[in-house]
């Protein structure tokens, strides 16, 4: 079986030599802003619980910017973790009803400018998470960019009773992404219920249990670096 390191650079790779991505490039290092992101966009609506949503927790990364941007005209709420979780108020809340601009709101730099920061607790309910991927296959195995944060604020939300068990996560991906080979998961891996490319969208085999706590094992010197994980280790 493949490492997750080596899925990485085969699938960057494989994207740089079919001409697939777009800006921001190179392409490594980076979740791919694959050609065809914004028709994938569109195919989330054959998903009545997205249409449904309310609230939704996205990644940040360029190719989810006109899901993003879809969320906010349809009315619903996004919340985007803060880089690297480094403040204290580590997710940012962006309401439609309070943005004169959608289109601006959906970037990195008009969330940070529209959108407020919020304590975890401060949340709202999260209806269905957005995450970024790099690869992921049909048993809902994924493999990201490799800093670890989406899963972290994963758990991070679920120790707010933000998602649970049940809040569905969806990807949007290049179909070269989409593969046929297994993806090594650990226990603290947050796992794919759809997959969405610019062709449709795939139910995985959802095979993989959701984390239910953080795992302090595996923590390190990340917890000098993220405020609410203080929090959460005095709590404990």
């Amino acid at each position: 079986m493949k490492s997750k390191k080596e899925i990485r650079q085969l699938i960057w790779d494989l994207l740089e030599e079919k001409n697939v991505v777009t800006f921001p490039r190179p392409v490594r290092g980076r979740i791919p802003n694959f050609v065809g992101a914004n028709v994938a966009a569109e195919k989330l609506d054959e998903l009545a619980l997205w249409r449904k949503a309310r609230m939704v927790k996205s990644n940040p990364d360029a190719p989810q910017r006109r899901v993003r941007e879809n969320a906010l005209r349809h009315g619903k709420t996004v919340y985007m973790a803060v880089p690297r979780l480094r403040e204290e108020k580590c997710f940012l809340k962006i309401d439609p009803k309070k943005i004169p601009n959608v289109n601006q709101a959906s970037s990195i730099k008009g969330a940070f400018r529209f959108g407020e920061n919020v304590f975890p607790d401060e949340m709202e309910k999260v209806d269905v998470i957005i995450v970024g991927s790099v690869a992921v296959n049909k048993q809902g195995a994924k493999v990201g960019k490799g800093g670890g944060f989406s899963d972290l604020e994963y758990v991070i939300a679920r120790e707010f009773g933000i998602v649970d068990e049940n809040t569905p996560t969806l990807t949007t991906v290049h179909p070269l992404q989409f593969v046929d080979y297994e993806i090594p998961m650990d226990e603290h891996d947050v796992p794919i219920g759809y997959v969405v490319t610019p062709r449709g969208v795939i139910k995985t085999d959802n095979s993989y249990i959701k984390p239910k706590e953080i795992d302090w094992s595996i923590i390190g010197d990340k917890i000098k670096e993220i405020p609410v994980l203080q929090k959460l280790k005095n709590r404990e």
